[in-house]
């Protein structure tokens, strides 16, 4: 049983009908979070149609697709989605290892499996999961 306080009571009928009144004023709105079959509000489209990061990203080949001497940064990152682990090389590096030609993907993946600490022997299962910076 909970504890009551001594002067605990019960609210009357009209306290508690004020009660009432004035949650139902305080939320205006109800709060509910949209399950997969409903619409999304137009605050949200509008917010992805006003995102410039998306205009910059339409154009440009993503840096995980471009050959190494394509890449114009000088430092290569490479993080892993599973174990959070962030792996860097300069770009004059990985060209020593891999040669100019090689794409950014597959040196970058090499990295990580190469210091991969998640192995679980199950080859769908085993290596790091790549995101490119």
């Amino acid at each position: 049983m909970a504890y009551r306080p001594a002067s605990w009571r019960m609210p009357s009928r009209k306290e508690m009908e004020k009660l009432a009144a004035n949650a139902a004023r305080r939320s205006t709105r109800p709060t509910c979070t949209p399950g997969p079959g409903d619409d999304m509000p137009p605050e949200y489209w509008q917010s992805v149609l006003n995102d410039a990061a998306a205009d910059r990203r339409q154009g440009a080949p993503l840096i995980r697709t471009l050959r190494l001497f394509e890449i114009p940064q000088h430092v290569l990152r490479v993080s892993c989605r599973r174990c959070s682990r962030t792996v860097e090389i300069q770009k004059a590096d990985a060209i020593r290892l891999a040669g100019a030609q090689a794409v950014w993907k597959d040196v970058g993946q090499r990295l990580l499996d190469d210091s991969c600490q998640q192995r679980t022997g199950r080859l769908e299962e085993d290596g790091c999961w790549a995101s490119f910076d």
